[in-house]
């Protein structure tokens, strides 16, 4: 007798493998974002504050379509839902044409609403499947292991991004004041807007090549195997007896919120720290990205040791470590405060730069971060049976965390105290990282009538 727990459903390892190619897909709205904002506060000429409304528009578009998906791949199944999810974020692609062409900021955040909506159909039907398509009991490992190719996705639109969105043409004040007399500035402006568009419309064919191979894919009929010996569906009023489950949300809005608005402000912190140019800390959104991959494969093997919820409470609490020191060692602490640490620099391997310790830090944080999110959304659906649908859906409508708190980082840093600088707001990803430790080590057991 085998008592062997199947990671993978048996003769579906095909159709895993092509739904974890959507983990790579919808990583690329999210980094490209990254981008996005150092690249408008020069061709648009935006704020921080004002930039803040590019993950506020990726997540209020997931905010806005996760209940309904949820819905929709209740009654209509994974593979419907998910197909549709590929259209929509291929129309989203699609519109940042008219974007570019207008130079219409609000154009730009409407794009990227569709876009995101898209992506909240094919995260919720891609974690549900994974997390269903195996043994309840191997159920994390599954999720980490399929959302280890999410970074991979990051790593190719951080390197795109850096590659074709930014021109390395950073004017100085006096440059942009001879280009406002000569008449050319508008021209500048763009010129560097149009550079968003290509690699938008090579996104769009990606994705209808993906639904094509979805469409024509054989998805097994979990719905059934849920609910085999009755007729019992999931519904909201269920879901409010599992304090995993609404744990799990609270858990999920603040890891968003430190992930994004670490990320989002990367770029803008590395220069704020740094004397490197917008190519240059673009590499490290890309190095950012790799780190990212390396703790989730790692973190993946690691649970077959360690139990995944204390895993991600000790990586929060090391993580609350790694941003004090991003702080301190920032060059707002030094000015602010006279602390020191901004005086600490390291080599950057095979480069020949040295740069503070504290943007090491800061980058450091993205390996202890990269089972947060798999590992939050696999505890807080387990046991949910015909709610998980549902559940996964409002677990996904928590990504507004990411929208708030890094709206909230802009905010911030644009006061007269901060004075501009990004180090003094990252006291917000210190906060999201306390209430993630609360969840691993008190919030995440399963209670309620779980099903088995």
């Amino acid at each position: 007798m085998n008592n062997k727990s199947n990671l993978i459903t048996p003769g579906y390892v095909v159709t895993f493998v092509l739904i974890t190619s959507l983990f790579f897909l919808w990583a690329w709205p999210n980094t490209l974002n990254d981008v996005l904002i150092k690249q408008f506060q020069k061709s648009l000429e935006l704020s921080l504050t004002q930039t803040g409304f590019l993950p506020f528009a990726l997540k209020c578009g997931y905010f806005c379509f996760s209940i309904p998906a949820g819905i929709f791949m209740q009654r209509k199944g994974y593979k419907t839902g998910i197909l549709l999810g590929l259209c929509m974020f291929a129309t989203g692609c699609l519109l940042f044409y008219p974007a570019a062409s207008s130079r219409e900021y609000a154009v730009f955040l409407g794009a990227i609403f569709i876009m995101a909506g898209g992506a909240a159909f094919l995260e919720i039907g891609a974690n549900s499947f994974v997390v269903s398509l195996g043994d309840k009991s191997t159920s994390e490992r599954r999720l980490n292991l399929a959302q280890s190719f999410n970074p991979l996705g990051g790593i190719a639109a951080a390197g795109a991004g850096t590659l074709f969105i930014f021109s390395g043409n950073e004017p100085s004040a006096m440059e942009i004041e001879a280009m406002k007399n000569a008449g050319t500035y508008d021209a500048f402006l763009g010129s560097e807007n149009m550079r968003v568009f290509p690699t938008y419309l090579t996104l769009a064919f990606i994705v209808l090549i993906i639904a094509i191979f979805v469409w024509k894919a054989r998805f097994p009929k979990i719905e059934t195997q849920e609910n085999a010996g009755g007729k019992e569906k999931g519904s909201f009023k269920a879901l409010v007896k599992y304090p995993h489950w609404y744990g799990a949300i609270l858990s999920q809005f603040f890891y968003l919120g430190a992930q994004l608005g670490t990320w989002s402000y990367l770029i803008t912190y590395v220069q704020q720290n740094s004397e490197m140019g917008e190519k240059q800390a673009g590499a490290f959104l890309t190095a950012n990205m790799v780190i990212f991959l390396s703790g989730r494969f790692f973190s993946t093997w690691l649970m077959k040791y360690v139990k995944p919820v204390r895993l991600m409470g000790a990586y929060a609490v090391i993580n609350i470590g790694l941003v004090l020191i991003a702080i301190l060692g920032s060059q707002w602490a030094q000015t602010k405060f006279g602390v020191g640490l901004y005086g600490v620099a390291w080599p950057i391997p095979f480069t020949g730069i040295r740069a503070p310790v504290c943007i090491f830090a800061l980058i450091a944080t993205t390996f202890f971060m990269s089972l947060m999110y798999p590992t939050n959304f696999a505890s807080g659906v387990k046991g949910l049976g015909p709610n998980a649908k549902l559940g996964a859906s409002v677990l996904v409508m928590s990504l507004i965390g990411g929208a708030i708190l890094s709206f909230v980082m802009g905010r911030i840093a644009d006061t007269q105290w901060a004075n501009g600088q990004i180090a003094a707001a990252m006291i917000v990803p210190i906060v999201s990282y306390l209430v993630i430790c609360w969840y691993a080590l008190c919030g995440s057991r399963p209670r309620g009538p779980v099903y088995e």
